[in-house]
């Protein structure tokens, strides 16, 4: 008679998704999850803030770190952000490194892979073809193999490379499987059913950026961040028909950026305003009211005072 199966062992600990600008990161990381937890921009360096998003799974807990792109830095904002990206590769059980299908594989990517080689203590490897459906079999093929043959060229260890796509759905049981089994045995770190320990004033901020970063010039979303100044429920409502206030501060740099978040007699203050509300709506799952107004703070990014103040 033959035993029965040993269950398998509970396992919990972090990964994080790394690649550069506009490789899948964050929409990865929400595909993942279940649901929003991180903004998503084809903007350079729109993710500023390492953002936990819980996926839990019968066998495992795994925290997924959304994380700025490394970058070479312009500002002392730059400078903090690709310190909060390297504090995080020294923390995480497994790094995934994010590798578009359409697109080749070039020196941006190769020097993010060298920089995790040199890692004292480095976390598991796993390769990841990101924009699946957006290839041939045979692009995708080649692809596989080209990052295959970065073990080599960097002297890395791939644990798995998938190929996936988080706009179609595809594969991501099988990636969050392997990452699952690359993580240590141990405990849930969340209660069940959570998905973010981000405060709920951070995941607002997000959002309104996200709306804000929408068809405008390239100069312009490095200089733009959203301080919520209020937020609450309104006290006079009955609790069937709540309403959440949020008073928010756009802030940029400079009056002529001001002019362009703000537009034509407000207009694109008024689309930023709608397309943020009904996100905010939808992560939330409350009506909300929202006022927004756009501040100037000279030079922010650069100044130590005002990104302290800023959260940075």
């Amino acid at each position: 008679m033959t035993e029965p199966a040993e269950p398998a062992e509970f396992r919990s600990g972090f990964a994080c998704f790394v690649g550069r600008p506009n490789a899948g990161k964050s929409t990865l990381t929400n595909a993942l999850v279940g649901t929003k937890i991180a903004i998503a921009s084809s903007k350079p360096q729109t993710t500023r803030h390492a953002i936990r998003g819980i996926v839990h799974r019968a066998d495992a807990q795994l925290i997924l770190i959304d994380t700025p792109g490394l970058h070479k830095p312009r500002t002392l904002l730059g400078e903090r952000l690709n310190d909060v990206v390297r504090a995080t590769w020294s923390e995480v059980d497994v790094i995934g490194v994010c590798l578009p299908a359409n697109q080749k594989i070039g020196p941006g990517d190769t020097y993010l892979v060298a920089e995790i080689a040199k890692l004292p203590k480095r976390p598991a490897l796993v390769g990841i073809a990101t924009k699946s459906d957006l290839v041939t079999r045979e692009r995708m093929a080649e692809h596989l193999l080209r990052i295959s043959a970065l073990e080599d060229e960097l002297g890395i260890s791939w644990a798995e490379i998938v190929p996936v796509s988080a706009t179609g759905n595809d594969q991501l049981d099988v990636l969050s499987g392997v990452l699952a089994g690359l993580l240590p045995a141990g405990p849930p770190l969340y209660p069940d059913g959570e998905i973010t320990d981000e405060p709920e004033e951070t995941l607002v901020a997000e959002l309104i950026r996200e709306a804000a970063l929408e068809g405008v010039r390239d100069e312009l979303p490095h200089s733009i961040t959203v301080m919520i100044d209020e937020m609450g429920l309104r006290a006079d409502r009955p609790a069937e028909k709540p309403l959440l206030d949020i008073y928010a501060s756009m802030v940029v740099e400079r009056d002529s950026q001001k002019g362009i978040v703000i537009g034509h007699r407000g207009a694109r203050l008024r689309e930023i305003g709608t397309a943020a509300r009904k996100q905010i709506e939808a992560m939330l799952g409350t009506p909300v009211f929202l006022d927004l107004k756009v501040k100037v703070v000279k030079e922010w990014q650069r100044d130590a005072k005002q990104l302290n103040r800023l959260g940075f």
